[in-house]
């Protein structure tokens, strides 16, 4: 393949038509730089000779075309030239270093950028799918231009997808939906998020699109004239007060209209019942002055007005929005912006292409998106699982945001539903570990509270706070979940560690040993046998259940040279574990029983889980005691923290006010409700099967004596016995 790197001056005559055209569509590069992309053909089509297509085309076909969509957004040299030859390191025999010898190390890196993992490496299609997205985002975090080649790419392949069987249309589509088109939007390319959407809406649901598509002819064709009427007069008003504009009429997307009557629950006549119009002027001061002429021409619907002028959307959109109330009874929206804002709106970080790796990016939709991967670099460094990177990424690209400012005046962007806790890990993951409270607008308000545009969020912090596990129903944004289950999964661990270290301690105790007098070189090569790097993994291990203690001890002691069991048992040996309820990294507590501190309890060794408690009088403990080596003595501490899970059933007289009497009950005890159900119910009596939180035994004890106080109830018990 060394021998294709040497190509004679391309001969245009030799060129297919399909060439030509790209050809065509460079004249804006220099002359050197075509004749490169010209010898990338040949090099990409030596490299895939033979190849072909589904539909049966030559598969050259495929990146020529891509590199053409690249060249109608105006993009330099090196993009075309890895455009073409993307797919050549995974399906060709031209190597890397080849590449970058012919081409450039820049070349090299974006089409390694936009290469998938090999899928032998994996246990599954969606593992090897998810490594190679993130592989891919990485990539574009470093070189932005990564991304759009595979954009262009995908843009294509959905073009063509007809070739492809059922199946794949549907998984292909679904991807580009739920991953790809979101991706072009957060970059602020609405145009090839446009295309990507009603592409993929179209082979995931070819009725409905065929349907919705069929609607929409039939309601412009009815309203074209009025529609004509209102761009006659917009620019006519504009036109009266010299302002030079353009106006131009905006008809809704198929995928558009399903998605809002699928989210919103709107009909197809609410949603088309609204006129759309683009008004584009010379500068943003224009922008402003055409808004007050609009204005004077329409009525302007109240609280519909929005800025992204000086608040520009997360992805540099810039427009003004307004929705007027029309001559015909029908709102009309209205979007105000300048040329310049326009081709940001449609190609985002391609607009006015000038790549500056040492400048800096060339407009504010690049300079958002650098903000955006640079924060996707973060959350991948933190996260081991891939498809739960992909998660986190899913969550980040949200169409609609709002916008908060912080007590310094800056701007933050957070998705739709974003809360106060979203906020602290937006400002940093230091200030959203030790969150306590907000204060939004000037009223303390929880972390829990559903942010709103234009508010002043400040959060109040506590050096003893730190995140825990309720957080994670809490937050939106893939940042503050990725820095929450940092935090709980390094608490985990240094649980498990404790724990295992009290665990096989108790198991060597009861050999007549301890873990310090295990001397270190046969620690050492006990670990090295057992793969394992460091002694924390070993007693991380043996506390979630994945290593029995009581082998462990006797595999040291028999690595040691001395025998199990005949030196003296310590004293030691036979005490229990005592927990104090904060371990729930490692700790369970059995639904089959619900232990409560005071209860006697027993720990039973689940693989992967960890300690699973049950109480000792649970029927479910004579089997589990038939594997003594997976039974842990523990009981509680005298310190005791937290809440836990209990039931109680109570049998009431079925009368009207009944059930919220007994929960006030409940509620005066200090206890907190999670959810109530009828398990049996007649004209006479009901049985009522509450879930609640208590701190202990006896604090359930003071419920029950509360309930029965009531009056209304004939017997009320823990469940189960």
């Amino acid at each position: 393949m060394t021998a294709a790197m040497h190509l004679a001056p391309v001969d245009l005559s030799a060129l297919p038509p399909y060439v030509l055209a790209l050809k065509e569509r460079i004249a804006y590069l220099p002359e050197a730089q075509v004749e490169r992309v010209l010898r990338a053909f040949l090099i990409g089509a030596q490299a895939h000779a033979g190849q072909e297509r589904k539909s049966g085309e030559p598969y050259i076909t495929h990146p020529v075309a891509v590199a053409g969509i690249l060249a109608e957004l105006g993009l330099d040299a090196e993009t075309i030239i890895a455009a073409i030859l993307h797919d050549t390191l995974e399906d060709t025999e031209l190597s890397r270093e080849a590449l970058a010898e012919e081409f450039g190390e820049v070349v090299a890196e974006l089409v390694d950028g936009v290469t998938k993992l090999d899928k032998m490496r994996f246990g599954s299609r969606q593992e090897a799918d998810a490594e190679s997205f993130r592989k891919m985002l990485l990539a574009m975090a470093r070189d932005i231009r990564v991304i759009l080649i595979k954009l262009a790419d995908r843009l294509h392949n959905m073009r063509t997808l007809g070739a492809k069987d059922a199946g794949s249309r549907r998984r292909i589509a679904r991807e580009t939906l739920e991953i790809f088109a979101p991706i072009a939007q957060r970059l602020g390319m609405n145009k090839f998020k446009a295309e990507l959407q009603d592409l993929g809406f179209r082979a995931l649901y070819p009725d409905r699109y065929r349907v919705i598509s069929e609607r929409i002819r039939a309601a412009i064709g009815n309203r074209r004239e009025a529609m004509g009427k209102i761009e006659t007069a917009l620019a006519a008003r504009l036109a009266s007060d010299h302002l030079a504009a353009h106006v131009v009429g905006r008809i809704k997307s198929p995928w558009s209209i399903y998605s809002k009557m699928h989210g919103e629950h709107k009909s197809f006549t609410q949603l088309m019942d609204v006129y759309g119009f683009r008004v584009v002027v010379d500068s943003a001061m224009s922008c402003y002055m055409a808004l007050g002429m609009v204005h004077a021409l329409y009525k302007p619907v109240d609280r519909r007005f929005k800025d992204f002028i000086a608040i520009p959307k997360a992805n540099g959109y810039q427009s003004l929005h307004t929705v007027l109330l029309g001559p015909f009874g029908a709102p009309i929206e209205v979007q105000i912006r300048t040329a310049e804002m326009d081709s940001v709106a449609e190609r985002g970080v391609a607009a006015h292409w000038a790549y500056k790796t040492d400048s800096g990016p060339a407009n504010s939709a690049q300079a958002r998106a650098r903000e955006w991967l640079s924060s996707l670099v973060d959350s991948s460094a933190n996260t081991v699982s891939s498809s739960e990177f992909i998660e986190n990424v899913k969550i980040d690209l949200f169409p609609d945001e709002v916008y908060l400012f912080t007590p310094r005046g800056h701007i933050l962007s957070l998705p739709r539903n974003a809360t106060a806790l979203d906020f602290a890990y937006a400002v940093h993951t230091d200030v959203g570990d030790h969150a306590v409270a907000a204060r939004v607008d000037k009223k303390l308000l929880p972390l829990r509270t559903k942010l709103e545009s234009g508010q002043l969020v400040e959060i109040i912090t506590a050096p003893s706070a730190v995140p825990n596990p309720a957080w994670l129903e809490v937050v939106v944004t893939g940042k503050a979940r990725t820095a929450i289950r940092q935090y709980l999964k390094h608490l985990q661990h240094e649980d498990a560690v404790d724990f295992g270290h009290r665990m096989l301690d108790r198991a060597l105790d009861a050999q007549g040993s301890s873990l310090d007098g295990i001397p270190p070189a046969v620690l050492d090569r006990f670990l090295e046998t057992s793969k394992l790097k460091r002694l924390e993994e070993l007693l991380s291990d043996i506390a979630l259940g994945n290593r029995m203690p009581d082998v462990v001890a006797s595999q040291l002691l028999a690595s040691r040279g001395k025998k199990a069991g005949k030196l003296p048992v310590s004293q030691h040996a036979h005490e229990k574990i005592r927990i104090t309820g904060a371990e729930r990294g490692v700790l369970s507590f059995a639904n089959c029983c619900h232990p409560l501190p005071g209860d006697d309890i027993v720990g039973y060794l689940s693989s992967g889980k960890g300690i699973v408690v049950h109480r000792e009088e649970c029927p479910n403990v004579i089997e589990l005691r038939k594997s003594p080596e997976r039974c842990v003595a523990i009981e509680w501490d005298r310190n005791v923290q937290g809440d836990y899970h209990a039931e109680l059933r109570i049998e009431v007289i079925n009368r009207p006010g009944v059930l919220a009497t007994v929960a006030a009950a409940i509620a005066a005890a200090d206890s907190n409700i999670e959810n109530v159900e009828y398990v049996e119910r007649d004209s006479a009596a009901a049985t009522l099967l509450f879930a609640m939180e208590v701190k202990s035994r006896k604090h359930l004890a003071d419920v029950i004596r509360r309930v029965r106080r009531t009056g209304v109830v004939s017997g009320a018990y823990r469940y189960p016995l």
